[in-house]
């Protein structure tokens, strides 16, 4: 897919220094598995604020009723998802990473998790990520995430009666509705939202992620992610952090 007629973010000299960390470790999204299993692999250090970039932080939008987050709006660590439905490397990390880091750090108060789709597989990708924004306006978004995910899901694709399939699992109670919201300019438009501002940071690959604005590609191992989210925790009790705690002024 060509993203030569995408705007780039205007975000300051980080965007371009996350641009290529991204670009560098995208690899590890499309390739082999990690072979360490270890954080410094992915480059990820345990200082606080280390490999942060500000302008990438603010990327977290916090919103407290959006239905593609889960946890609180005001967390003291956000991580940005940019994934597409097609992705294995994202499946794997949304079966066998990302319940534990929910179970961890989510559920105790001290993670959100906000997704973009981010679809470059094609004309599939871009209607599972319709679809999964439609499953959202009935608030089956992560539902619907869950389904599309499963395990030999992908393999089925993403046609239209497919994609009715998954809200039935996902619980989506309106399919009559799911259908015009799937088709509908909103969810092209937010979907076309999502997937700009990952091109504008430079991402090429999914997974690729933004722990208050570190950046993280591919589908590492569970202690890579860990090591990031306990550093910007303590990055933010510090008073490093700048988005942590401005859910209340939106």
């Amino acid at each position: 897919m060509s993203s030569s007629s995408r705007k780039p973010l205007v975000l300051g000299a980080g965007v371009a220094v996350a641009a290529l960390l991204l670009g560098l470790a995208s690899y590890t999204a499309t390739g082999p598995e990690p072979s360490t299993g270890s954080a410094a692999a992915a480059g990820v250090s345990a200082e606080p604020g280390a490999g942060t970039y500000p302008e990438l932080e603010k990327l977290a939008r916090r919103e407290a009723r959006d239905p593609l987050a889960l946890g609180r709006a005001d967390a003291p660590v956000v991580m940005v998802e940019y994934a597409d439905f097609k992705c294995g490397f994202c499946g794997k990390f949304a079966r066998d990473t990302e319940p534990a880091l929910v179970k961890k750090y989510v559920d105790e108060g001290t993670l959100r998790i906000e997704w973009r789709n981010f679809p470059i597989f094609g004309k599939d990708s871009e209607a599972a990520a319709r679809a999964a924004w439609a499953a959202g306006q009935q608030g089956r978004f992560w539902q619907f995430h869950a389904a599309a995910y499963a395990e030999g899901s992908k393999e089925k694709g993403f046609a239209k009666d497919r994609l009715v399939s998954l809200a039935r699992d996902a619980g989506v109670k309106d399919l009559d509705r799911f259908g015009r919201d799937l088709d509908g300019e909103g969810a092209r438009q937010a979907v076309k939202k999502d997937q700009d501002e990952a091109y504008g940071l430079g991402a090429t690959s999914t997974p690729s992620f933004l722990v208050n604005g570190r950046p993280i590609a591919g589908a590492q191992p569970m202690e890579t992610f860990t090591e990031a989210i306990e550093a910007a925790k303590k990055a933010a009790g510090n008073g490093a952090g700048s988005a942590a705690g401005k859910s209340a002024e939106k």
